[in-house]
């Protein structure tokens, strides 16, 4: 099935997205051909091509032949043949590039091998397909789950049900070989269904899975890369890219396949330069080649004497130092042949209207209101206003005076209802003094 939205009309026709099976999201779109032959006609006296190129779920893509001479075009649900039963895919691509599809696959187009297409899908069939593909999600959790019961190390990543539903092909990932017999049987006692193990890689479960990648857009390899090639990390090394693995592996954990697309422009550009290893011979001492730029044609040297300081030379000067050094000469020194980079200032971009801001759109802030209540007397003291009681602004207007601070008032008498406890003098300074516990005397401690 396209997608999930993607359910069917009466007629078979997808709906739902109403893109007629060509939208962009979840899986429609995975691995389109563009036709740009569909609005050809064939010559006169030419039979158009037997075979049609059918996809099932998940980009698997598989050529068909026509035998029933049914007129089919892009997007027509199909029941193809089966081992057992039939199977229900989408016709991706008819004509003359399916010949060149096949060509490009290794197929050969008069092979008894390639299996035939039985009729287009009737109303009964899509519904059968349908139910099959909902029971898919739930059973891939129950799946991982007796895996993880088994203590096997797998990963089930995909399920796809036939298109009868008579047999569940189960796609998994593993670093080792798995022992997956007593797996199998339970499948079949818990699900009912013939089950069938399939190991793939690392990279085909990213393309059947699908995602965004780090650049913003959907992956590659679930959109339109079929072939997978080696990468390794000299890719990233003759770009001048920093070896940092987070950054070069995409979703499927292995490098990115990105890496080899600008290869070869690189490779290009490199031939015109003098080996990163060259050493130049000058008076002031060998230099070494620390950086240079494709791009631009640069390439910055240092002293071995010297690694902080670095000279910018072109690529046709380096050369002519090379060329005197292999004739046992020696120049006088790099900075005969530096040249200066000049940085380019950027330039601002100035918008008049103030478009640029984020904020303009917003709803303004509400001024807050004075407050017009009266505000108690306060003596100020320095810089600070500062409310204290009456005998504190005393102590601190003489201390800012210079002279002794007053004595607190100690001439009260003490109470003398209780003559073994005498009563503490009472500090008028501390503006909220707190009570002290009451001391209990027992009469023991009063004899002594």
């Amino acid at each position: 099935m396209a997608c999930t939205s993607c359910s069917t009309s009466d007629g078979g026709a997808p709906k739902g997205c109403k893109n007629n099976g060509t939208c962009g999201t979840d899986s429609c779109n995975k691995l389109t051909v563009f036709d740009w032959l569909s609005n050809m006609s064939l010559p006169s006296g030419q039979a158009p091509f037997d075979c049609v190129e059918v996809r099932f779920k998940n980009g698997r893509k598989e050529f068909y032949r026509n035998t029933e001479k049914l007129t089919l075009s892009i997007g027509d649900i199909v029941a193809t043949v089966a081992s057992p039963g039939h199977d229900i895919g989408i016709v991706t691509l008819t004509g003359e590039l399916v010949r060149v599809q096949m060509k490009k696959k290794g197929v050969s187009p008069t092979s008894n091998e390639v299996p035939k297409i039985y009729r287009k899908a009737s109303q009964k069939d899509i519904d059968i397909w349908s139910v099959a593909r909902e029971k898919e999600e739930p059973m891939k959790v129950r799946a991982r789950e007796l895996a993880i019961a088994h203590k096997l190390e797998m990963k089930i990543s995909d399920i796809e049900f036939q298109g009868d539903g008579s047999k569940a092909t189960f796609y998994y990932t593993a670093n080792d070989r798995v022992d997956f017999r007593l797996l199998i049987k339970d499948f079949a006692k818990e699900f009912s269904t013939r089950v069938e193990m399939k190991q793939v890689g690392f990279r085909q479960e990213a393309a059947r899975l699908g995602g965004i990648g780090s650049c913003g857009r959907e992956l590659c390899c679930s959109t339109w890369l079929t072939d997978f090639r080696s990468v390794n990390t000299s890719a990233a090394r003759y770009q001048q890219l920093s070896l940092n693995p987070q950054k070069l592996a995409g979703q499927c954990g292995k490098l990115k396949c990105c890496l080899n697309y600008e290869l070869d422009t690189y490779m290009d550009a490199l031939k015109g330069f003098p080996d990163f290893d060259t050493r130049l011979v000058t008076e002031k001492g060998d230099a070494v080649c620390q950086k240079q730029d494709i791009f631009k044609g640069l390439m910055w040297f240092a002293y071995t004497s010297n690694y902080a300081n670095w000279h910018v030379l072109k690529i046709d000067k380096v050369r002519e130092i090379v060329a005197d050094n292999k004739q046992k000469i020696k120049v006088s020194s790099l900075e005969d042949y530096a040249i200066e980079i000049v940085e380019e200032v950027e330039k601002d971009f100035n918008n008049a209207m103030g478009q640029e801001s984020l904020t303009r759109f917003d709803q303004p802030k509400k001024k807050k209101k004075p407050n017009r209540k009266p505000k108690p007397a306060a003596e100020k003291v320095g810089s600070e206003n500062i409310i204290r009681p009456a005998n504190e602004n005393k102590i601190i207007s003489a201390k800012l005076a210079g002279k002794k601070p007053p004595r607190p008032n100690n001439n009260k008498k003490p109470n003398n209802n209780n003559p073994n406890k005498s009563a503490a003098p009472k500090d008028e300074t501390k503006p909220n003094p707190q009570p002290r516990k009451p001391i209990i005397i027992t009469k023991n401690e009063n004899k002594k």
